[in-house]
């Protein structure tokens, strides 16, 4: 695939800050024993793209030490591979400047060098936090078909909720050519073309952008590039049909978590896909031991755990430790997190390194998940 691939690791980050306080939105955890990143990653690296470059903002230490060479990927090359981007930060910059940046363009604009060097001819951008199975080689045959500027992937979803106003919205003719976008809809039944935050673009009309948006002060991708140019370019959309998770809060990062629990129909069109494997960071853990006291109910348990007491509809991560009589139901365990006995549990979301004493109880709502942050003790 003639194309290079540009993840941004940060963008977002602000809908779920209980997560992204210590890590990038990035390397949040996801389904077990995934992140986020690698549904972005796994994408590009099945569709052939073999150079890939993840913009970095803050807080990416956890994300070096989960992408490292690349070689689970297959990405360890002496040509390409994946790159991590620092932000770029001048001898000369401001306080202002020292802020970097908080939008899609400000963030290519920070690594315009990288994308000048660039030598493919396609580019596909995408966020870290689209959690979908896409064939991007279509996608880009797409593209090439109708000698497009910029194809932006969407999905026919109605906006419902406030939360989901983040999201952007293109209106596009019945060739699919974009007349107009809109940025924070208003929520409405009607099913709209939802970005997915994933584009295909030209190569040099990319580079084209990013110059003109730094001579001119742009920072919006789409008020700025977008909306500005779709009468006089050629921006199409490219409809795809799976399934989508949506990261717009901790109640979404919930209850697309404990979908895969109950939707076996979502899970395999994202996990068991034929040529297309979700790809992530291999690590050697001995299996999960179940005690003769553990009752085991629709749960996803990766390993190295230990349980002595019920755990009913959780998701658990590696090293968790469930003490006997302790009952957790309806909730995401980070990894190491130890429950103590006869610990209580509903509707929680423990983060790495939580640990919950005996007799403790706790009970959220799946609209508002009771979050523990890493390294607590209770």
């Amino acid at each position: 695939m003639n194309a290079a691939g540009i993840i941004f690791s940060n963008l977002h980050g602000r809908h779920i800050p209980e997560l992204t306080r210590m890590r990038t939105m990035a390397s949040v955890p996801f389904a077990c024993r995934y992140r986020l990143i690698d549904f972005a990653l796994s994408n590009m690296v099945n569709s052939g793209i073999t150079n890939i470059s993840v913009i970095t903002h803050n807080n990416y230490r956890s994300l070096m030490d989960h992408i490292g060479s690349g070689k689970d990927w297959d990405m360890a090359r002496r040509s390409g591979g994946i790159k991590l981007l620092p932000p770029y930060i001048t001898a000369n910059s401001t306080p202002m400047a020292n802020a970097l940046y908080s939008s899609r363009l400000e963030a290519l604009k920070s690594i315009s060098q990288s994308i000048s060097e660039l030598k493919e001819d396609y580019v596909v951008l995408s966020d870290c936090d689209v959690i979908c199975n896409i064939d991007l080689a279509d996608v880009l045959r797409d593209h090439i078909a109708h000698n497009a500027d910029m194809t932006m992937v969407v999905k026919r979803l109605p906006v419902i909720t406030a939360e989901e106003k983040s999201r952007v919205i293109f209106e596009a003719d019945s060739d699919g050519r974009i007349l107009d976008c809109e940025v924070r809809p208003q929520p409405g039944l009607r099913e709209q073309n939802v970005g997915l935050n994933i584009w295909v673009i030209t190569r040099t009309y990319l580079q084209s952008v990013v110059q003109d948006s730094i001579a001119h002060g742009y920072t919006s991708f789409n008020h700025d590039i977008v909306a500005k140019n779709a009468s006089r370019r050629n921006f199409r959309v490219y409809r795809f049909d799976g399934p989508y998770g949506d990261m717009s809060s901790l109640a979404g990062y919930f209850k697309e978590s404990m979908a895969l629990l109950n939707n076996h129909a979502s899970w395999d069109a994202l996990f068991n896909v034929e040529q297309r494997p979700v790809l992530t960071h291999v690590r050697n853990s001995p299996p999960t031991k179940y005690a003769a006291s553990a009752r085991v109910r629709n749960c996803m348990i990766a390993d190295g755990c230990r349980i002595e007491g019920k755990v009913e509809n959780c998701i658990i991560f590696r090293g968790v430790r469930v003490s006997p009589n302790a009952v957790v139901k309806n909730s995401i365990l980070f990894e190491d997190a130890y429950i103590g006995a006869d610990a209580d549990l509903n509707c929680v979301i423990a983060d790495k390194s939580v640990v919950i004493r005996e007799r403790v109880r706790l009970s959220g709502h799946p609209a508002l998940p009771f979050y523990i942050d890493k390294s607590t003790m209770l």
